[in-house]
């Protein structure tokens, strides 16, 4: 089997695997990382998202051989419980949270767009969530979540400017 390099959550990494094996099986898999979810294996529902050079991809369809060389962050990798990412404490304040099976992947589409946009509209936060699926009807308060998160990234940025 060919070695695969990668960053997991800013960790060099290498995988003896198919290339052609999917990420998401190898996250699940061999590194033990359940953060991403397996939803439809389409692409299409965002369960499984995770960061790709900082732009949310699922990982459902993402064959190994695609994440060479590049920086791949999962929801374990955005925040702990002792250091929790913006977002995650977003989302508590603002009760976001319901079953948490498309959770993951809410979070991680909203990171890559705050990675690209740090003053994003309702609408652009809309638009950014329209390949999650969420079934629970939370998505109300999930927008305000992200537009709070991004709020206090805005203002930490603005602390640490000289």
């Amino acid at each position: 089997m060919p070695t695969i390099r990668f960053r997991l959550n800013g960790i060099e990494t290498e995988i003896d695997a198919d290339p052609d094996t999917l990420l998401l099986t190898a996250l699940r898999g061999q590194f033990g990382l359940t953060g991403a979810h397996f939803g439809c294996g389409a692409g299409e529902c965002g369960a499984c998202m995770v960061l790709v050079d900082d732009r949310a991809l699922t990982s459902c369809d993402m064959p190994l051989w695609s994440v060479a060389d590049k920086n791949v962050t999962t929801i374990e990798g955005l925040g702990n419980q002792q250091h929790p990412h913006a977002l995650q404490r977003a989302f508590i304040a603002e009760q976001a949270l319901q079953c948490g099976y498309c959770l993951s992947g809410i979070m991680m589409s909203a990171a890559g767009l705050l990675k690209q946009n740090t003053d994003p509209t309702s609408a652009e936060v809309k638009a950014a969530l329209d390949r999650n699926l969420c079934r629970c009807g939370s998505h109300n308060r999930m927008v305000r979540a992200i537009l709070r998160a991004a709020k206090e990234l805005r203002a930490a940025k603005e602390t640490r400017a000289p």
